[in-house]
C-alpha cells in the first residue's frame, strides 16, 4: 500500500466515524426534548403519583397511615403488572371472624 491510498482509507474511516457521531448526538437531543414533557404529562395526570408524594412527606407516620400503604400496594402492583385485587366488603370481613 502506497502513502496516497493509505491517506485516502484514512480520510474514508475518519468520515464515517464523524457522520455516525453526529447522527448519535442528533437522535440523543431529539430523544432529550420529547422526554421533559412526557414525563411532565405523567406528573400531573396521575393521582397515584400525588399520593406517593403526600406519604414521601409524612416520613415515619405513613407507615402507620391506612392510605399509605394503600397507595404503596397499588405501586407495587403496577411496578410489577399485577392486576389490582378485589376488595373485600368491610361487613362480610367482620363476620367471617366470628
Amino acid at each position: 500500500m502506497d502513502g496516497k491510498m493509505l491517506a485516502r482509507l484514512g480520510a474514508i474511516v475518519f468520515v464515517a466515524v464523524a457522520v455516525t457521531a453526529t447522527a448519535i448526538e442528533m437522535t440523543r437531543k431529539q430523544d432529550a426534548l420529547a422526554s421533559p414533557s412526557a414525563r411532565q404529562q405523567q406528573r400531573e395526570g396521575d393521582p397515584l403519583r400525588e399520593s406517593q408524594r403526600r406519604c414521601q412527606q409524612l416520613g415515619q407516620q405513613a407507615a402507620s397511615d391506612p392510605e399509605c400503604l394503600r397507595v404503596w400496594a397499588e405501586t407495587r402492583d403496577r411496578f410489577l403488572g399485577h392486576a389490582p385485587a378485589p376488595v373485600a366488603p368491610a361487613a362480610s370481613a367482620s363476620t367471617e371472624g366470628q
